[in-house]
């Protein structure tokens, strides 16, 4: 009696069933047609150039963990991040504090330096993003960075280019969302610190994906933990509202059903935004 296993045939023999994709074109291998490549396997036809017949458009393209493409420098995209932030590091000691008033994350406030009101609550709402990238004291942008380049190492190529980005991006803004709900309306709040806690956030996610050893995964979090909740003038908020994004859309990437992935993360980016946007606009409702 031939009982079926539900697993897909193989695209090379149908007759054979098996649980391995090509890392390439995802299409179905027997063990007797994967080949061993750097990530996974591969199929006799994406190993040759991709000539062979059923493969998508670009499906010779290295894929990694997520969908994304497979780059050559895991670390691209951080770089960027990196350089942005040395870049404003610069201009704010070159400019003074009169920049840092004009950048950091204030949610309602009269600035006597200014002489005006300003705040998220006033339609400045590029404060959310600015503030991202803004440091004063050399300590806390050597830490952040430090920490952008060791997790965003990890990270990075587990993920791709665009959803690493997008990662970084939205785990900064959801930190920075959740100072202005909830911190008091003049208190300014600057740093990488929402985005690092967002990569942090993705690498347990991944080293549990994985079933790598959670062990430093652990102690990591749990003492920059500590330290949020112990060390004055610290926001915890960014901190937390960046891990809580950076866990939910990592998890999204990664436990996302093959046939609609795409979706699946799209989604949960566009729903991280929307959060987002409500909190900025039940804040702003409030103030005013």
């Amino acid at each position: 009696m031939d009982v079926q296993s539900g697993l897909p045939r193989c695209s090379r023999h149908p007759d054979v069933e098996t649980g391995i994709r090509c890392t390439r074109c995802e299409q179905p291998v027997c063990p007797s047609c994967m080949i061993p490549a750097s990530v996974g396997f591969q199929c006799p036809d994406c190993v040759r150039g991709g000539s062979g017949t059923g493969h998508a458009p670009g499906a010779n393209q290295p894929r990694t963990l997520v969908g994304g493409r497979l780059r050559t420098d895991g670390r691209a995209v951080t770089k960027v991040l990196m350089a942005v932030n040395l870049a404003l590091f610069l201009a704010v000691h070159t400019a003074g504090d009169r920049l840092v008033d004009r950048l950091d994350l204030i949610g309602h406030a009269y600035y006597p330096v200014l002489g005006e009101v300003v705040g998220v609550a006033e339609g400045e709402w590029y404060r959310l993003f600015t503030s991202m990238f803004l440091h004063q004291d050399l300590v806390h942008f050597l830490f952040n960075m430090m920490g952008l380049w060791v997790i965003g190492g990890i990270v990075e190529p587990e993920l791709g280019r665009g959803r690493f980005a997008a990662l970084s991006l939205l785990s900064g803004l959801s930190g920075s969302a959740l100072v202005y709900l909830l911190a008091p309306p003049n208190q300014p709040s600057l740093g990488a610190s929402g985005m690092v806690y967002g990569l942090l956030g993705a690498w347990a996610v991944l080293a549990r994906y994985r079933r790598s050893d959670m062990r430093p995964v652990v102690v990591f979090l749990g003492l920059n933990l500590l330290i949020t909740f112990t060390r004055p003038d610290i926001s915890w908020e960014a901190h937390v509202g960046g891990l809580v994004a950076g866990v939910l859309l990592t998890a999204a990437m990664v436990y996302a059903p093959r046939a609609r992935r795409e979706l699946v993360q799209y989604g949960a980016c566009a729903l991280v935004l929307l959060s987002v946007l409500g909190m900025v606009l039940v804040r702003t409702a409030v103030l005013l």
